[in-house]
């Protein structure tokens, strides 16, 4: 990463806080006015006790660093050490390394968006749809409407899932929260996440329902992860493997990957239910049930939506390859219009917020006119706290790190304030 030495200074926290470090880098392409006042957003959530730490970083489409700051919550982890190095449980931020790849497999012809997902997974070829006495697919209800969705219904899915529907949430698969208990115990009781490999993780998922038709609305579940799976079958390769010599090895990343080094540790899980930070209880965490990934590399079963473990410093990398539409350091790893294609408008094109791409949020006018950033962002985010964004215009990437399952209600808008901070002050400098 090009970049000069750190620079430090000493924190102004309560004792039970220390703030680690900042740096703004000259050789970036992008100047941060006042780093002091973005420092004190971040330092605000985790003194006032929302989160057990946070990171912040900001680089440039070449990888200078504009902008880094950590502060960590020293009662509950007084040996912790956070930075760009640091290994952290990204989830969700896994979902776009997958498609990227996928897209990478498309462009070489390996994989169709429209081929059927049975082509590859003959397995889930009779998946049937969960539906409601009157014909309803679960898709369709409010969340939490326990009432009209259970007992439910078995009918014989009426479209063909493609890989295209994987990529856009629209296959029908789900997460063990959709609030209605007959649908959730059902996935938690299957505890996919123990299957000894993607193999049997499909065994025990095509047994269960899809909460709809392929193709009729979108749905975010477990459809990333199932394309990965789809990958894997037309390959060969495990999806780590796939990541590996793709992605990651051909361009130089490090700092992203399938499970966790030897030698290195993730941050505990914390939960902030109750009012206050401490440890996650065994199965809080009930994205998928009782269980979670274990990142341990002994287990072959590779999450496509949720599996993968990064620095910040390396996921930054994976970011500016997109920023730079599909190259990173002057190696092509997607072509242009297919990076234009994963942030072209796909899903809630009806939302007045902004639109999906591929697995991909851009943000409306409604984030500038609230002053929480920018129209035309690329953001993402993961189950444990972790926030990214794309700014195409002023060509930067941003990184929030944390690793908290529940945040309390004046823990909410971490991000939005953050970037609404550093988002007037571009403003107020570009109008002088």
């Amino acid at each position: 990463m090009i970049g000069s030495a750190l620079l430090t200074k000493a924190g102004s926290l309560a004792p039970a806080f220390v703030l680690c470090f900042w740096a703004h880098f000259a050789l970036a392409q992008i100047e941060v006015p006042d780093p002091d006042a973005l420092d004190a957003v971040l330092d605000r959530f985790v003194e006032e006790g929302h989160y057990p730490f946070l990171y912040a970083r900001l680089e440039d489409r070449d990888g200078n660093v504009a902008y880094e700051h950590s502060v960590v919550n020293r009662d509950l982890l007084p040996d912790a050490q956070i930075d760009g190095q640091s290994w952290i449980r990204i989830w969700s931020m896994s979902k776009i390394v997958t498609i990227s790849v996928v897209l990478d497999l498309v462009e070489d012809g390996v994989l169709s968006l429209e081929d059927p997902v049975a082509n590859y997974i003959p397995e889930l070829s009779d998946m049937r749809v969960a539906v409601t006495s009157d014909g309803r697919s679960l898709a369709e209800l409010d969340f939490g409407q326990a009432d009209p969705a259970c007992p439910f219904e078995l009918v014989p899915a009426d479209t063909v899932m493609t890989v295209r529907h994987l990529i856009n949430h629209e296959a029908g698969f789900y997460y063990a929260t959709t609030g209605m208990p007959c649908i959730d115990s059902a996935l938690a009781d299957s505890n996919v996440v123990t299957a000894a490999d993607s193999g049997e993780f499909i065994a025990r998922l095509a047994d269960l329902p899809l909460i709809q038709h392929p193709g009729t609305t979108y749905y975010y579940g477990t459809n990333t992860t199932i394309l990965g799976m789809v990958a894997e079958r037309a390959t060969g390769l495990s999806l780590k493997q796939l990541v590996e010599e793709r992605l990651t090895g051909p361009l130089g990343i490090e700092g992203l990957q399938y499970d966790l080094p030897p030698d290195a540790d993730l941050p505990p899980r914390i939960s902030g239910q109750g009012g206050s930070l401490r440890p996650a209880y065994p199965g809080e965490l009930d994205i998928f049930g009782p269980d979670v990934p274990d990142y341990d590399p002994e287990h072959e079963l590779y999450l496509g939506g949720e599996g993968m473990v990064a620095t910040a410093d390396g996921y930054a990398d994976f970011l500016r390859m997109l920023l730079n539409h599909g190259t990173l350091s002057g190696t092509r790893f997607l072509e242009t219009a297919t990076v234009e294609d994963i942030y072209a408008p796909h899903t809630q094109l009806d939302n007045p917020e902004g639109h999906n791409g591929f697995n991909l949020w851009v943000t409306g006018e409604p984030t500038r006119t609230r002053e929480q950033g920018e129209e035309g962002l690329w953001v993402g985010g993961g189950y444990e706290g972790t926030h990214f964004w794309v700014d195409p215009k002023r060509e930067f990437v941003g990184i929030v790190m944390s690793q908290i399952f529940w945040i309390n209600e004046d823990g909410y808008g971490r991000d939005e304030a953050f970037r609404g901070e550093l988002y007037r002050q571009f403003w107020a400098a570009e109008s002088r």
